[in-house]
């Protein structure tokens, strides 16, 4: 081993010793699910799930304060939290209010963990038909503590089937049967799609450690000491094989688990999305050693294409437009990926002569980038 990898592997060890663990979470945006249905094609239904965290957040439900918050502890707190969501929530019909009845709260579990249930009937003035409806739902939970915070809605009425996602800049859907048509449902998934890239701090650190070394040429010497790329035509050739890589593979396994045909579980997926990031940037480290990152790109998008899926899913397909919807969410996706290379990959030919950019960005970013994985998979696996 020479000075320089020694040098590395100390410094990924004092920053493993020094990282904040807590402040270290990989981002995992706070969702709420909304489900409006027609019962018997004729009673409508609102449901909505939260998890029992932002429940916490707002009424401080743990009263024996040992850092569990029992159902019973949620209960006793039912009154307030039920006016809390009615005042969150607003559905209307043809611009009348919809009336909602007393909520009938229950705790469900999902993948992240317990969340509360409250579920209303519904009833709204002049809606005979419910196949004709136009009804409009408005969101207001949550976001002002969190701003990444989205409500996934989904709407299940006659002839009527709609998704779209709620945020603090668009809090508001509009139910009808203009807004179910193929070219609507396939825009949304596009926005969601980029979204999702672009809030998935873990793809982002996976992809960027893909292409750190793309500027550089391989020599025998440590990597600090590689010489920059003379001409930029090697380096989009290198960058379009990494990214097409990554793109075919994840796109292959979001339609299989979309599809249903492969779902591996997401205690798996999860910590394998976090390794996949210490792998790929230990293999920067390596320096000459170090395997072709396109490879790794395929085999890795492999996994990282399952953890797309589960934000898909949840998101909630429609049948009736679902190649559509699978279609824009994976275009969302490669338009967010293409935004941060097109971001980084001039910054980085420009900087690539530079020892600040061997040394501090390719070997202090990749080394930073092996602590912040470990500890995504140490959280992953449950160890803390």
């Amino acid at each position: 081993m020479t000075a320089v990898h020694k040098w590395l592997w100390s410094a990924v060890l004092a920053l493993l010793a020094c990282t904040p663990w807590q402040a270290a979470r990989a981002h995992s945006s706070s969702n709420s699910y909304l489900a409006l249905q027609a019962k018997d094609s004729q009673e409508l239904t609102l449901r909505a799930d939260l998890h029992l965290r932002d429940i916490d957040f707002t009424f401080d439900l743990d009263a024996d304060r040992d850092g569990h918050v029992t159902w019973g502890e949620t209960l006793a707190q039912q009154a307030p939290i039920d006016a809390w969501l009615r005042q969150g929530l607003a559905l209307s019909s043809a611009g009348q209010p919809c009336t909602l009845s007393s909520a009938d709260l229950q705790a469900t579990l999902r993948a992240d963990g317990p969340y509360l249930s409250a579920l209303w009937r519904l009833s709204c003035p002049g809606l005979n038909d419910l196949a004709q409806a136009n009804l409009e739902l408005r969101y207001g939970l949550i976001f002002e503590r969190d701003g990444l915070h989205r409500a996934l809605f989904k709407a299940e009425l006659p002839g009527l089937q709609t998704n779209a996602v709620l945020s603090p800049e668009s809090p508001q859907v509009r139910i009808a049967q203009e807004q179910a048509g193929g070219l609507a449902v396939f825009g949304r998934y596009v926005v969601e799609g980029v979204w999702h890239i672009w809030i998935g701090i873990d793809h982002i650190v996976f992809l960027l450690s893909l292409l750190l070394l793309a500027p550089l040429a391989p020599t025998r010497k440590p990597v600090t000491q590689w010489r920059a790329v003379p001409r930029a035509g090697p380096v989009v050739k290198d960058v379009v094989w990494v990214v097409t890589a990554f793109t075919v593979a994840h796109s292959i396994t979001l339609g299989l688990s979309v599809m249903k045909w492969l779902e591996p579980p997401a205690d798996f997926v999860e910590p394998a999305i976090a390794i996949s990031v210490v792998l790929a940037a230990l293999n920067n480290l390596l320096g000459w050693s170090a395997l072709r990152r396109w490879p790794l790109a395929f085999v890795f998008g492999l996994v990282h294409g399952f953890g797309f899926a589960s934000v898909l899913i949840d998101l909630g397909l429609p049948a009736s437009a679902l190649a559509l919807s699978l279609a824009g969410f994976n275009i969302g996706v490669e338009l967010g990926q293409l935004a941060i290379v097109l971001v980084f990959m001039p910054l980085a030919w420009l900087m690539r002569n530079t020892l600040f950019y061997r040394a501090v960005i390719v070997a202090g970013g990749s080394a930073a980038i092996v602590v912040l994985g470990t500890v995504w998979t140490a959280q992953r696996i449950g160890l803390f």
